[in-house]
């Protein structure tokens, strides 16, 4: 791909996002012009419209921003290691698992700040879980295993929120109910703030892995061939990947599907090497889940659909046509 190229792809993916910040904090029940939008993030002209932008809107277009990246970021890591266009941390029941992690730390009453930890703990138990499967059954390699595996971990993840909210409060049952669907509308500088830290850490280590990553990708016998530890590598990017995944299930629940089809947009681009892959991912993502949160909140207001059915409507048609190829 020519440099002319190149720059008109990552200029393209830069501008949409900010396209899609834009649009986030000026359209909404009350919508706001360019010019309001502006003046009131410089805290001038009309009260209502400074406490709009910098109280209500731009906050929570940061979050889902957020929770994009971390997701595109997750995503395309984990498709890369598995060699698999199909994983990502929602069908992997790595989702699944760090929503039992939340779920149970708020249950006890923990600190808001030790929820991510406790998604953490869920999402690496999960994951182990799906691969203890997929090695017993002797198919590790497979696909479709692997991915079946996931969803059964994903449906015992359910099961064991459902047994944990079983004896709770009505009030915490609805709230709970509501989270897991998927949701920014309590965004908080607090909550991004915390949530962007997981990503430094998480995104962090799995852009110094990119290259480590391309060469997973190549297959285990030529990783090993190259001097790469495969199952070594394998093992922290998953950790970190679920980090990232864990952190952004407990900031807004469950946002499936985005790990999925961020990272086959990208490539369809031309990028194939994983630090562009893992960028590129990030600012997709990103303009993915802030213009799918502006659908969920204008589409029938002033009531507001949740977040990870918007998603879910995009990635299931993509998820059924991938899975169709690999038949």
């Amino acid at each position: 791909m020519s440099a002319r190229a190149s720059w008109l792809r990552w200029s393209a993916f830069v501008i949409g996002l900010g396209v899609a910040l834009v649009l986030a904090v000026a359209l909404g029940t009350i919508a706001l012009s360019p010019g309001q939008v502006w003046s009131a993030l410089l805290g001038r002209g009309d009260a209502t419209a400074i406490t709009i932008v910098r109280v209500l809107r731009l906050p929570r277009a940061v979050l889902a921003a957020l929770i994009g990246a971390g997701l595109g970021i997750s995503g395309a890591a984990l498709q890369g290691t598995m060699r698999n266009p199909l994983a990502e941390p929602y069908l992997l029941g790595v989702s699944g698992g760090a929503a039992v992690g939340a779920v149970v730390a708020v249950s006890l009453g923990l600190a808001l700040t030790l929820v991510p930890i406790a998604a953490f703990a869920g999402a690496i138990a999960a994951v182990t879980l799906a691969f203890f499967v997929a090695h017993a059954a002797g198919t590790r390699g497979d696909a479709r295993i692997l991915l079946m595996a996931g969803v059964v971990v994903g449906a015992f993840a359910n099961s064991v929120i459902m047994l944990v909210l079983g004896s709770a409060p009505s009030n915490v049952v609805r709230d709970a109910v509501w989270w897991m669907m998927g949701s920014v509308a309590a965004a908080t500088w607090s909550d991004n703030g915390w949530l962007f830290g997981y990503l430094v850490v998480g995104g962090g280590a799995l852009f110094l892995w990119a290259r480590q990553i391309d060469v997973l990708a190549l297959g285990d016998d030529t990783a090993a061939a190259l001097g790469l530890d495969p199952e070594r590598t394998a093992r922290k990017v998953y950790a970190a990947a679920s980090l990232v995944a864990a952190a952004t299930v407990a900031a807004a629940g469950l946002v499936g599907f985005v790990g999925l089809v961020v990272p086959h947009i990208v490539r369809g681009t031309g990028v194939r090497r994983h630090l562009p892959l893992l960028a590129g991912s990030a600012l997709v993502g990103a303009g993915l889940v802030v213009l799918a949160d502006l659908a969920a909140r204008t589409i029938r207001p002033p009531a507001e659909l949740p977040l990870g059915a918007v998603t879910a409507i995009v990635g299931v048609p993509f998820f059924l046509a991938r899975l169709r190829r690999l038949a």
